[in-house]
């Protein structure tokens, strides 16, 4: 099922996701990808989900919580399988990862990082009232000069976005409410 999503979406994702650029399209790479994004989970040192139809049977894309920002603060990444762009998927999970930011992991910040040319991502968090676009230049891995547009929003603006009103689960089905506390 991973194997398959990234594979038929490699084309799509190789401009703007770091990994996919130099990732082969064999089930043994997948698997060894999937098992790195597993270790970092369990270590605690990076936050990867996957994101899957209501019957759990197709993997629709990915999202994480990442923690290569500092301290009190965490960036999202998405993508979503090309076949299924355009449906709200990567803004429903961001939704709930901004929930879960910032009611469960009490951040102060969350970013999302994306290519000013990647018309697709750079709608989410417009949408999701995120703000302080900045256009940065940026050193990527392979020492190529690039931009990066750097979307922030602050835990005491988030009452007041979309995501704030998303309902979100944890594994067992629980509803996670946001704290009279916290608001």
């Amino acid at each position: 099922m991973v194997s398959q999503a990234i594979g038929k979406s490699l084309d799509h994702l190789r401009p703007w996701m770091p990994w996919a650029q130099h990732h082969k399209e064999d089930p043994a790479a997948t698997l060894n990808l999937v098992r790195t994004f597993q270790d970092k989970f369990y270590a605690e040192e990076d936050y990867f989900f996957g994101i899957f139809n209501k019957a759990e049977t197709e993997l629709i894309g990915s999202t994480g919580l990442h923690t290569r920002i500092g301290h009190s603060a965490r960036e999202i990444g998405y993508w979503i399988n090309v076949d299924h762009l355009r449906r709200g998927y990567a803004t429903e999970a961001v939704s709930a990862l901004i929930k879960i930011g910032f009611t469960i992991e009490n951040l102060q910040r969350i970013e999302i990082h994306c290519d000013p040319n990647n018309t697709i991502s750079k709608k989410i968090p417009k949408a999701l009232g995120f703000s302080g676009t900045l256009i940065k230049k940026d050193i990527e891995g392979d020492d190529t000069p690039g931009e990066t547009m750097i979307w922030s929003l602050l835990r005491t603006a988030y009452n007041v976005t979309p995501a704030f009103f998303i309902k979100a689960f944890d594994r067992d089905g629980y509803a996670i409410f946001i704290p009279p506390a916290h608001i």
